[in-house]
């Protein structure tokens, strides 16, 4: 059946499938996005890439694997993209409840493409898919989400073989034995580690990946997989669905905090002192230890994390390559780099090893790690990796964001040092000082990023960017 583009182009976006369940995505819909996405990989061989257990004779996909987070609407959602999958002639391998980590592993195990269901931290009335090609490669609007929705638009067609089949596997204990087989925790020494799972997927993985590990106490937080989030929203990027964590970590005595998202892909860290960690600073630890074993090796990350991390990596002996945000432009680099690690402010992880996809959930072993191999606490190990003050992402609903930045640029004049326009414009008034303007692909939202020397100098950024938006808007009315 064919359906109205502007219903399909507001739900298959630039990065993965997502809308409301009930209004924007249901299962006849999802069914077709299942036969697309079949269609899709079906014909794509890769001769040699695997042992044949999942391709035909012709090295063509023959498989596809599905998960699914604890969202009420997941598994009747995916079991109706298994069916759309099969009907175009395709197995497909049930791994059930996952983390989209997890997913990714599943993947790249079996050398098929995946689907994840999940909504990731937005609300529960939300549902989508997270897809990804053998061996966790993603699927962009460029790298196929576009010919997906051109088909469910105008009728996905049919096929005339004989249908797939559909069997179970659990995968579970095969993907913490895997991530635990990445980093050396061979020194660890005892841990209390309070673990906020946000009533998201981390209450699902965490026991198999951190709870085997003798040294460590878990001391859980909204362990229960409840997809209506009763205690918070599974989004630790917002500093309110920290505080809990925060308080819990002090509550306990526990020597470090981790809170994990909706789909438990991104790890957020809180140190013994209640205090946030930033995904810069673990970004810049995780990067020493992977060019610990592998000097001279290529680091990826985005243009707002901070400074202090490029400026390690060289210290470190690796090649520090800068990306635009999103995690298909730091997928991109990674493959075509052979970058052995990459990370983002927004708490994403990327690692050669796992495929080049992201794991929150190996990040946290790293920080484990690092943290249990020797004996000063979180607080004094991190401020190692933390050089500069930040502001964090600070948003502007804005109705002319041309107009914004350019008042902003306007307004710095002569003290711009200098300016670039990889993702928005990022400028460097010197002495350490930087902020990137860049503005939202779905929303009227202007995006702020500041990093200096100090808490005032950041601050002071803040108040200039904000007063120049403020009067251009008052102009504007």
């Amino acid at each position: 059946m064919s359906r109205p583009a502007a219903a399909v182009n507001r739900v298959i976006k630039a990065y993965d499938v997502r809308g409301l369940v009930g209004e924007e995505i249901d299962e006849e819909f999802v069914a077709d996005v299942g036969g697309a996405f079949a269609r899709l990989v079906r014909d794509e061989a890769r001769p040699g890439a695997s042992d044949g257990r999942e391709r035909d004779d012709a090295g063509r996909v023959s498989r596809v694997v599905i998960g699914y987070d604890m969202r009420g609407s997941s598994p009747s959602l995916a079991a109706a993209f298994a069916e759309g999958v099969v009907a175009q002639g395709l197995n497909v391998t049930r791994i059930g409840l996952a983390s989209t980590d997890q997913l990714y592993f599943a993947s790249g195990l079996l050398d098929c493409p995946g689907a994840m269901f999940t909504a990731s931290h937005n609300p529960a009335t939300y549902n989508g898919i997270k897809l990804c090609r053998a061996g966790a490669k993603p699927v962009g609007k460029d790298t196929g989400l576009t010919t997906i929705s051109d088909e469910v638009i105008h009728g996905v067609p049919g096929f005339d073989g004989a249908p797939g089949t559909i069997e179970d596997r659990d995968v579970l204990a095969d993907y913490g034995a895997f991530l635990r087989s990445l980093v050396d925790i061979s020194g660890l020494r005892p841990l209390r580690v309070a673990v906020d799972a946000g009533n998201g997927m981390g209450g699902h993985t965490t026991p198999a990946v951190l709870g085997v590990l003798a040294p460590i106490t878990l001391l859980p937080l909204f362990f229960e997989l409840d997809g209506s989030f009763p205690n918070h929203e599974a989004n630790p990027l917002d500093p309110a669905n920290l505080v809990d964590l925060q308080r819990h970590v002090v509550d306990t005595g526990a020597d470090i905090g981790l809170a994990f998202d909706g789909d438990a892909d991104r790890c957020f860290v809180v140190d013994e002192l209640g205090h946030p960690v930033s995904p810069s600073a673990v970004t810049a630890l995780v990067a020493a230890r992977e060019l610990g074993r592998e000097i001279g090796a290529t680091v990826i990350h985005n243009l707002i994390t901070s400074r202090a991390v490029p400026e390690l990596i060289a210290e470190r002996g690796g090649t520090a390559v800068r990306s635009r945000v999103g995690h298909s432009y730091i997928k991109a680099l990674m493959a075509e780099s052979g970058a052995i690690f990459g990370g983002e402010h927004s708490a994403h992880y990327y690692f050669r090893d796992f495929w080049g996809a992201d794991s929150g959930m190996l990040a946290a072993l790293h920080v484990l790690a690092a943290l249990g191999e020797q004996n000063r606490p979180l607080s004094e190990l991190m401020a190692d990796y933390q050089r500069y003050e930040g502001s964090g992402e600070i948003n502007f609903t804005v109705a002319d964001a041309p107009g914004c930045v350019d008042a902003v640029l306007k307004f710095y004049g002569s003290r711009i040092q200098s300016m670039d326009h990889l993702d928005g414009v990022t400028v460097d008034l010197g002495d350490g000082t930087w902020f990137n303007l860049r503005t939202s692909n779905t929303e009227p939202l202007l995006r702020l990023n500041v990093e200096a020397r100090s808490a005032e100098g950041v601050a002071a950024v803040v108040d200039d960017v904000a007063a120049q938006i403020a009067a251009l808007s008052e102009k504007a009315t």
